[in-house]
């Protein structure tokens, strides 16, 4: 279970990174809006952060026969990838930028009103979570039940989503790069725990 933990606060930190941004942009805003907003971004991410590994994991069952002995391999493999992009995103310094102009699409100007683009963050949701449903094949290889895992996923990435945004309200982008790094560290750290000590 601390394996499905560590693996769902992971997947979660580029929602959670995301998040803070949406905040961010937002300090001007209201409470209420900021409510609202942080509310949708955990309603948004959390649903597609449960789905996007358990499509992976009925994928990943589906070749897992022919692929028994590699099995291990191909997940720490997949894990240690998804962690080292990660890393090189936060190295890179590119995502803050990136994030930035995603927030601006996501924070839609209506009427000089801040509104939310339901369309952007529907697209952001699935871009946020594409990493989570390659994790999802390692969830075969872990001895737990797929559909508590993903449901585990979806509550925290909806939890750090939720807090994210009033994390980036009250505090500007400061946690992002380090939320990045975090979870790039868990994945990889996972990755060669399912290599090796499986």
């Amino acid at each position: 279970m601390i394996e499905v933990l560590l693996l769902a606060i992971a997947l979660a930190m580029d929602a959670f990174a995301v998040a803070i941004g949406l905040g961010a942009k937002s300090q001007k805003q209201n409470h209420h809006y900021v409510l609202r907003l942080a509310f949708y971004a955990a309603l948004y991410f959390g649903i597609a952060q449960g789905i996007m590994p358990l499509i992976g994991y009925l994928l990943g069952a589906a070749l897992l026969g022919w692929l028994a002995a590699a099995a291990p391999w191909i997940g720490g493999i997949i894990l240690i990838a998804l962690g080292g992009k990660m890393l090189y995103e936060v190295v890179a310094g590119d995502k803050e930028e990136e994030i930035d102009d995603i927030a601006d699409d996501v924070l839609a100007n209506n009427s000089g009103h801040k509104g939310i683009n339901h369309k952007t963050m529907f697209t952001l949701a699935i871009a946020t979570s594409i990493d989570a449903m390659a994790a999802g094949f390692t969830l075969n290889l872990l001895a737990l039940n797929a559909w508590l895992a993903c449901l585990i996923i979806a509550i925290v990435t909806a939890l750090f989503s939720l807090a994210g945004v009033y994390l980036g309200w009250r505090s500007g982008t400061w946690l992002e790069d380090k939320a990045e790094a975090l979870g790039g560290l868990v994945l990889v750290a996972i990755g060669l725990k399912i290599m090796f000590f499986s």
